[in-house]
């Protein structure tokens, strides 16, 4: 008698092993000196090598802490900017500007400008809705484990500068703490963001199985007391496993990316 289990039997194999392909460090990941990373497959645990705990100024990084803020806002409204490189007080950290991008294109070439402008943006409808210290507690509780004991106290609204998008010391974190913010529930809707905007440059078989490509938010971060220096970090993942690493001083975006790719084994 024709048993349709028996017939689809190689289908749900093939779809297990397609599931369980996320990369693994089968052992300890070689790092180099400084480097720390951090990873979760999913199944809440976390595990951390290299200088993992060590904290820094966290950079780009800061722009997914408001897509958790303000991304769905910002999402909704279409929100875009046209980056010339200057405007008014602020200057992008490409001197030449972006040109004209939207939230996707201003997440993946981190366009400082056009963040700082829908958060000015944004600050302006605060002060209208609810007032200046109802929008001060609404970004102390999102950017509380980023910011320590660095902002000074006050009622109002903090003055909007570069720090805020990750230029300067404000703002700090290390692989394991931001791989612990990642995983929290209510910050799944940065993961998705991560998802919609920066995955699928390089998946290497996009469509099988619907499987879902590796998403990589790189960025640099400036290192204290060195105007000229940067550092590098990279956040990202692939379904259920989240991966943050942390490069030190003299790296930059290109450098993060060529490592998590080394880490993770993943081709091209």
């Amino acid at each position: 008698m024709w048993n349709p289990r028996i017939l689809l039997a190689p289908v749900f194999v093939a779809l297990s092993l397609v599931a369980q392909a996320v990369p693994e460090p089968a052992k300890a990941p070689a790092l180099l000196p400084g480097e720390g990373f951090a990873i979760t497959l999913g199944d809440g645990e976390v595990r951390a090598y290299g200088e993992s705990k060590k904290e820094a100024p966290m950079g780009s990084l800061a722009k997914l802490v408001w897509l958790r803020l303000e991304g769905a806002d910002w999402a909704s409204r279409s929100v875009q900017f046209k980056c010339t490189g200057k405007a008014g007080p602020y200057v992008c950290w490409n001197r030449e500007g972006h040109g004209r991008v939207d939230l996707g294109k201003a997440l993946q070439e981190s366009c400082n400008l056009a963040f700082l402008m829908w958060i000015a943006d944004s600050q302006t409808h605060w002060k209208q809705d609810y007032g200046e210290a109802a929008g001060r507690v609404r970004m102390e509780e999102v950017f509380a484990p980023f910011l320590g004991r660095r902002l000074p106290p006050g009622e109002g609204l903090p003055p909007l500068t570069a720090a805020w998008v990750g230029d300067g010391d404000l703002l700090r974190t290390s692989p394991e703490a931001f791989l612990r913010w990642l995983m929290e529930p209510e910050q799944g809707e940065v993961v998705n963001f991560g998802e919609r905007f920066l995955a699928g440059t390089w998946v290497e078989v996009k469509e099988l199985f619907h499987q879902q490509g590796w998403w990589f938010k790189t960025g640099t971060a400036p290192v204290p007391g060195e105007p000229t220096a940067t550092s590098a970090w990279v956040a990202g993942g692939k379904g259920s496993t989240l991966v943050v690493l942390h490069l030190p001083r003299g790296k930059g975006k290109a450098d993060g990316l060529a490592r998590i790719r080394e880490i993770l084994r993943l081709k091209g």
